[in-house]
């Protein structure tokens, strides 16, 4: 009897139901068509942007290789998680294998992290863009963006796999439904049925590492942007300059809320009614915006998607 008892306690699930929105089925289509719009939307938007950053000669500066970065992390944020969404929705049966749930969370969190770094990177770029014009090309140098792409990258993944080490040695004892739309740690922290101190401890620190510290910087680089932008005596250099980073900001501002208050409070006491719906903004809504913020406040990606689709209807009419 003990050892079945310790083998309920201990072995995993071999699936996790997710809830969604279950309790609320009227809501299941028109949420189901959103989110598929979503979807498409982000898909075409963030490969249109990899497309034109690769392909246009002029957008081959810092700012694009990092946003091209970005918009691949998009792309990989809602194939994560989105077609798994909309297989539930359209199914009686809301199920995910634990290992599915696993890989779910691990690359979630990989993204996640990653994207914290390209965001502090792009701010740092504007900095010098805007501060140090004259030292641009000798500071932003090719190099050094492909080391700090490198750098997020093996930091997201290295946050990414201290989660799952962690998470994975936690018990269940038989419980297997997720209040939530998608696999994410602090709900599979909310399910367990042990002692989640040190999950609760290692998350909270890694949170503050990943999100607070690049964010930091954010707000230190607009600092010095902002005096510097006021000490522009002209008022089209002025609105040039406030124009290069407004972009940024409204993408950082869409990523990092939602993050702080999911991440920054106590896995085992947040509201997962709250928190499914804060995951699915972040998740589907940030990474189909962002695209759109960018081409339509930025005249250089405007020029390069009206010239990549000029050079296609050439190639078409052929």
């Amino acid at each position: 009897m003990r050892s079945d008892n310790q083998s309920y306690f201990w072995d995993p699930p071999k699936d996790f139901i997710l809830l969604g929105i279950s309790d609320r089925p009227w809501l299941e289509l028109p949420l189901f068509v959103v989110l598929l719009g979503s979807y498409v939307l982000a898909m075409l938007g963030n490969i249109s942007i990899i497309l034109v950053s690769q392909l246009d000669p002029q957008l081959h500066s810092p700012m694009y290789i990092f946003l091209s970065h970005l918009s691949f992390l998009d792309l990989c944020y809602t194939t994560t998680t989105v077609p798994q969404m909309l297989v539930n929705m359209g199914s009686s049966r809301k199920t995910i294998s634990y290992g599915g749930c696993t890989v779910q969370y691990a690359i979630f969190h990989w993204l996640g992290c990653t994207e914290c770094i390209v965001l502090a990177a792009m701010a740092l770029d504007r900095y010098v863009a805007i501060c140090e014009p004259l030292r641009y090309a000798v500071i932003m140098h090719r190099p050094l963006c492909q080391q700090l792409v490198a750098t997020a990258w093996l930091s997201g993944f290295g946050n990414s796999l201290v989660q799952v080490i962690l998470t994975v040695k936690l018990p269940f004892c038989g419980q297997q439904i997720l209040n939530n739309f998608f696999c994410e740690v602090p709900a599979m922290i909310k399910l367990s049925c042990a002692d989640t101190t040190v999950n609760d401890v290692t998350l909270a620190v890694l949170v503050a590492f990943f999100v607070l510290v690049p964010l930091a910087l954010i707000l230190l680089s607009y600092g010095f942007i902002a005096r510097a932008v006021l000490r522009i005596r002209s008022s089209r250099g002025r609105h040039k300059a406030i124009g290069t980073c407004s972009s940024h900001l409204l993408v950082v501002s869409l990523f990092y809320l939602p993050a702080i208050y999911m991440y920054l409070q106590p896995p085992s006491s947040y509201s997962q009614e709250q928190g499914k719906f804060i995951s699915l903004f972040y998740s589907i809504i940030t990474p189909t915006l962002n695209p759109f913020i960018y081409t339509l406040r930025n005249k250089d990606v405007k020029g390069a998607l009206g010239r990549l689709l000029a050079r296609t209807g050439r190639l078409c009419g052929r």
